[in-house]
């Protein structure tokens, strides 16, 4: 006879592979159908268990999704945070285990209000518990949206969707399909599968929608430069000017571009520092008829300091200065990389709260497009480019380019700077705008409007990406109206679903 205490453990044991499993479906690996699968396996394991148990298996699934797919986090903690292995792993465990209870809350939460296997509980309630506890970890804290199932299919049929109703969209449908699959095979109600299948040929029909209209005789040539710069010695003293002069070195033969783009925080210095080069460089860009945009370190007027974009040369910003209000500043920063959440309690604890650069202030959520050669940008820095409604806010009608600027180095050979770009071109999806991608050592590649890589070059190269970009016109559903109607189908879901279950409630009652 089974001991009681291993059958209760076995279904979270299970969670946690399956969740595990899901990694398979993002970047590199992008076997998309996997995100399908496991919310499915996941909704067959909690069926029929208690409030209580139902959250430790989506804790568990959460538990092998984050163990395996945000790994890479572990790699800055390790390498750049001077803190002791055990203590790196320890914070890592933490991460994971904070992360993994909105898996918890949505398993839990459906158990909990809608615990009798019916239609409602599957088709309305399920859908809208998951994309609220996909919101609330987006939120949290300044929120971590990483791994929302929606970007594993920026390949598949359903990216079609993402002009309409961006990723929470895709989600949605992901859960609507898994949702179908565990309650055909709960009540052998095959007919039920028709349903992914509706959903995916309905994606497919979609891609002969063009939302909005590339204009072809708005070209723009771009030259992004890779510098592959080793992120250990960077911010030495001895490594600022040949790290800066490495840049400058490659603008100057590649002059002939519209606009050079440098990555994230590319020169190794305080703007305020180096005032006379970029006048130099800024007068050099002119004389070209070209236009330099670089990532950069600033001071504000009361000692606070911004992780910055600076557009010099051919710009309507006039001759250079020193003048941080013309700067677009970062505004997701980055938790313990930018910014210390908690941080009077955790500085003094390890090294590693004191990482260079992690006292950084925000800049507003809404700023201006940054302008270069006549071209408008809306900039989204490393880690923002995944807050979907932060960077859909910043597109004005005037917006040619999404431009994100980004310096992975700090995550080595590990598959987060993969998924970064899986996200990245999936902001271009949504939004119908051409993406461009900087970055120190990869990936750095630029996309049409419908997200496809169509320049990259190799990670950890010192190379030069040049592209041929071109505008579009006219704006994607999502842009318009973003994620409101999603709010409202959610709201009227949990309402109708909430009815429902009351009702059946009365009736097993009476």
């Amino acid at each position: 006879m089974t001991n009681p205490i291993i059958h209760r453990l076995l279904r979270p044991l299970g969670a946690v592979f399956v969740g595990a499993s899901t990694t398979l479906a993002f970047a590199p690996y992008q076997f998309w159908p996997m995100a399908i699968i496991s919310p499915a396996l996941l909704l067959l394991l909690i069926q029929g268990q208690s409030t209580k148990q139902s959250f430790l298996i989506g804790w568990a699934w959460g538990i092998g999704l984050f163990a395996t797919g945000i790994s890479w986090v572990h790699i800055s903690i390790d390498v750049f945070g001077g803190m002791p292995k055990i203590a790196g792993l320890f914070l890592m465990a933490l991460l994971v285990g904070y992360l993994a209870l909105y898996s918890g809350l949505f398993a839990g939460a459906l158990n909990r209000f809608f615990p009798v296997q019916s239609r409602h509980r599957f088709f309305l309630a399920a859908p809208a518990l998951w994309l609220i506890t996909d919101w609330l970890r987006g939120w949290v804290m300044t929120g971590f949206p990483w791994l929302w199932l929606g970007y594993s299919q920026i390949d598949s049929s359903l990216a079609n969707f993402a002009p309409i109703g961006g990723v929470e969209l895709i989600t949605l449908l992901i859960i609507l399909a898994s949702a179908s699959l565990s309650y055909a095979v709960l009540t052998r109600a095959w007919a039920l599968l028709l349903i992914p299948t509706v959903i995916f040929t309905s994606g497919f029909g979609l891609r002969n929608i063009d939302w909005v209209v590339p204009n072809l005789e708005k070209t723009t040539q771009v030259a992004l430069i890779q510098g592959n710069v080793d992120q250990a010695s960077k911010w030495l003293p001895s490594q600022r000017w040949p790290t800066i002069m490495k840049y400058v070195d490659y603008s100057r033969e590649n002059w002939d571009a519209d606009i050079i783009i440098w990555p994230e925080a590319a020169i190794p210095a305080f703007e305020f520092e180096i005032p006379s080069f970029l006048r130099n460089i800024d007068e050099s860009a002119k004389q070209n008829n070209s236009a330099i945009i670089t990532g950069v370190v600033n001071k504000g007027d009361n000692n606070d300091f911004y992780n910055s974009v600076l557009a010099i040369g051919e710009t309507p910003y006039g001759e250079y200065s020193y003048d941080p209000t013309e700067r677009y500043h970062k505004h997701h920063l980055l938790p313990f990389g930018e910014f210390v959440p908690f941080e009077d309690i955790l500085r003094p604890l390890a090294p590693f709260f004191n990482l260079p650069m992690s006292s950084f202030s925000r800049g507003d959520f809404v700023q201006p497009n940054i302008v270069a050669n006549g071209r408008h940008m809306a900039p989204a820095l490393c880690y923002e480019i995944i807050f979907n409604e932060q960077v859909r806010q910043n597109i004005t009608d005037d917006t040619d380019f999404i431009l994100t600027l980004s310096n992975d180095a700090w995550f080595g050979d590990s598959i987060g700077p993969l998924q970064h770009m899986e996200i990245a071109r999936m902001r271009a999806r949504e939004l119908g705008k051409p993406l461009i991608r900087s970055t120190n050592n990869g990936v750095t590649a630029v996309t049409d409007y419908k997200g496809n890589i169509i320049e990259q070059v190799e990670q950890f190269e010192t190379v030069v990406l040049k592209a041929t970009m071109h505008s579009t016109s006219g704006q994607t559903p999502y842009r318009n109206f973003g994620t409101w109607p999603l709010y409202i189908w959610v709201l009227v879901s949990l309402v109708l679903a909430g009815i429902t279950a009351r009702k059946l409630s009365t009736r097993n009652e009476s």
